[in-house]
């Protein structure tokens, strides 16, 4: 490898990492914004959106100059494809974190109802993916990247729980009907922002082993 193709990796890594403190940002604000029901917050994250746009496409821009300049193989081609992989992922998360967002601001403006189901838990277990698949990339530890999966079937079970409690709940109380589906729109992007906090796992897991875990039975899930 030459140095200067080094250093282009290292920029790009770089570039990763911050894109990555920003989206956790936004994630976590989207949550408070909606546990305090404050649509000021909410309408940063909304409005810090189009700066997660911009850092997604200024690295894969800077991913297609290294892959045209350079003709990377081996070990720097798979970083670079996985970059790309996990550079789009963290983009959707950024999208799910407005939309977490709009749903509060929605909610600030219709009848005030306490969460049908267990936010707050269904919140930290999607915090601690998210936290852990970007942890495991930092340190390129494929151990970490395991602890994520093991999450992630609970996620799931939580967002299956919550659809049939709001589905009582609108049953029993179809005057709060569109509060009601706001939180079920909740819940799913919490579902989906764990499930591409998986990706990101299963991306840092084939950048250190140069495996495709998905669909194999050695990645345990």
């Amino acid at each position: 490898m030459t140095q200067l193709m080094q250093h282009e990796l290292e920029k790009l890594k770089k570039q990763l990492l911050e894109l990555s403190a920003v989206v956790e940002e936004s994630v976590q604000f989207s949550i408070t914004s909606l546990e305090n029901i404050d649509p000021v917050l909410a309408e940063k994250v909304i409005a810090g959106d189009d700066q997660i746009d911009r850092m997604e496409v200024e690295l894969e821009e800077e991913c297609l100059k290294i892959l045209a300049l350079h003709q990377p193989v081996a070990i720097d081609l798979r970083f670079i494809v996985a970059v790309l992989k996990i550079n789009n992922d963290l983009e959707r998360i950024g999208d799910l974190s407005a939309n977490i967002a709009e749903r509060t601001v929605a909610l600030a403006e219709s009848d005030r109802i306490d969460p049908p189901f267990d936010f707050t838990g269904m919140a930290a277990s999607t915090r601690l993916m998210l936290e852990g698949s970007l942890d495991c990339l930092v340190k390129m530890d494929t151990a970490l990247a395991q602890r994520v999966l093991d999450l992630d079937d609970k996620v799931d079970a939580m967002h299956s729980r919550n659809f049939q409690l709001i589905k009582e709940q609108i049953r029993q109380h179809p005057d709060h009907l569109e509060s009601l589906t706001h939180y079920l729109t909740v819940s799913r992007h919490l579902e989906r922002i764990a499930d591409l906090a998986t990706n990101i796992a299963e991306d840092v897991y084939y950048m250190i082993e140069g495996e495709i875990v998905r669909h194999t039975s050695d990645w345990i899930r």
